[in-house]
């Protein structure tokens, strides 16, 4: 069937066919290129993952599966064993470190401190001694006076390499040496007046020993007391527990004692060989640290007890009877030049000194005295203090009847007394029993730093391979572990 043109009419009945419409489109100007519609926009990228979160889910995935929870059961058992050896070498280190500070530095830094104090009271007490004697002192004196001249300033050379450029320790030191000379300087004066019979000698002794009272003996109290501080810090340092590494090594040991009852309950085997090789590891390094650190803690606190404690009464006795000494012999240099007021009453400033160092000293059963007796634990340390405590009772007596001569007018008598000999009935002069009182707490103080050293050196030496031991048996244990857990592995592959 044929259709008519365009523009021609359709035949009757034929269907009616809808034109086709166009787009409408705007007029362009001439040499206007066609519009293009706009481009198409590309699909939005998926954010990225940190490596963290992927990292977790891998780890997330590993555990689904029993080879991923083994491997990270191994690397979690290794950790804690790694760390349990790590934190046991740094603590145990430290507290060695700090035990033997104790033993080797600082209680010989203040002994050397109280040998400093006592060298410079004895060389005064000596230098008192010496002008009693006239114009000619004893050979024996003036040897005592340059003994401990050179003792002190030895020692204040081993205190000033010891104690620093801007401590407490190294400002006293630097005091002390700037004294000293200027001290002996006084007695050398004093002496060389004293040897014409000038009274001026007197004057220079006197102002000698305010120098030594007020100037250099409290320098040297300050540089005993810090390094007595010293001390007691580095104690301080030795002796806690290591409560981080016991507590890894416990958390270690459970966590291995958890891994080998998982794998029994899974295999029904009863032993892993290297997860009881790292238990074993571990136990053998949780014991020693346990039991090392007791046995130490209890040699330095037996060396502090029976040993520092002892010590510090000794030396504060021993610098007591020494400055006794002193103010007896001033007393009769003085004469009564320089007075104090007591309840009232004039009294002689030196005598008066001495009745408080004697107070101080006390006897078997109080002052110093007293508490040395009572921290002696044995009869060779007990035995000098008690023999020191005989001296002293008669050294007082003799005191008394050398005060009585004096203040009755007979000097002489009362020299004869304090620097004397024997008299005829067999007494002992004051100075005499000054030098048994010294004897003996010497004898004591050489007895009780041997124990000191005894004691500290059994608790340092409890410690001795602890780190390193610690170390080893941790990296052993760590690998054992591994090696455990990779037999396991084995099985699934």
């Amino acid at each position: 069937m044929t259709y008519p043109p365009n523009g021609s009419a359709a035949p009757p009945g034929a269907p009616v066919r809808p034109a086709p419409t166009m787009p409408a489109v705007p007029p362009q100007a001439p040499g206007t290129p066609a519009a293009q519609g706009p481009p198409p926009r590309p699909p939005a990228a998926a954010p990225r993952r940190t490596a963290w979160a992927e990292g977790t889910d891998r780890l997330r995935a590993a555990a689904t599966t029993e080879p991923g929870r083994l491997r990270i059961i191994g690397a979690v058992l290794a950790l804690l064993v790694v760390a349990f050896g790590a934190v046991t070498a740094w603590q145990m280190t430290e507290r060695s470190t700090a035990a033997d500070d104790v033993l080797r530095r600082s209680q010989p830094l203040s002994a050397d401190a109280a040998a400093i104090y006592r060298s410079l009271a004895d060389a005064n007490t000596a230098a008192s001694s010496g002008f009693l004697a006239g114009g000619q002192e004893p050979a024996a004196v003036r040897q005592r006076y340059e003994r401990d001249i050179e003792r002190a300033a030895q020692k204040l050379a081993t205190a000033a390499s010891a104690a620093g450029s801007d401590s407490s320790s190294a400002a006293a030191v630097r005091k002390l040496n700037q004294l000293l000379p200027q001290y002996t300087g006084l007695i050398e004066r004093a002496r060389a007046n004293n040897r014409q019979g000038l009274p001026l000698g007197g004057a220079y002794l006197r102002y000698a020993n305010a120098t030594m009272q007020t100037q250099m003996l409290p320098a040297a109290e300050k540089l005993y007391k810090a390094e007595n501080a010293r001390l007691t810090s580095d104690y301080g340092n030795a002796k806690p527990y290591p409560w981080f590494a016991m507590a890894l090594g416990v958390l270690a040991l459970a966590a291995l004692v958890w891994a080998q009852r998982r794998n029994y309950r899974r295999t029904n085997r009863v032993f892993n060989h290297g997860l009881l090789a790292a238990t074993a590891a571990t136990t053998v390094v949780l014991l020693w640290l346990v039991v090392g650190h007791t046995v130490a803690r209890s040699g330095l606190d037996d060396s502090y007890d029976h040993g520092v404690r002892s010590l510090n009464v000794l030396n504060d006795a021993r610098i007591s009877s020494l400055k006794a000494r002193g103010d007896e012999n001033l007393t009769l240099v003085n004469r009564g030049a320089e007075t104090t007021e007591v309840k009232g009453e004039p009294q002689d400033k030196f005598d008066v000194s001495y009745r408080a160092q004697m107070k101080r000293l006390g006897d078997g059963d109080s002052g110093l005295l007293g508490q040395a007796a009572a921290l002696a634990k044995d009869t060779p340390g007990e035995g000098p203090v008690r023999t020191a405590v005989k001296n002293v009772g008669v050294w007082q007596d003799r005191h008394k009847e050398a005060r009585s001569s004096d203040d009755s007018g007979d000097y002489q008598g009362a020299l004869d007394k304090v620097i004397g000999s024997k008299d005829g009935q067999g007494a002992e002069p004051t100075g005499e029993c000054f030098d048994n009182v010294d004897a003996a707490l010497d004898r004591a103080l050489r007895h009780e730093q041997s124990e000191f050293k005894q004691a500290a050196e059994d608790g340092r030496g409890a410690m001795t391979g602890l780190p390193a031991g610690a170390a080893v048996l941790a990296v052993l244990g760590a690998a054992a572990a591994v090696l455990g857990i990779g037999r396991r592995l084995s099985e699934y592959r």
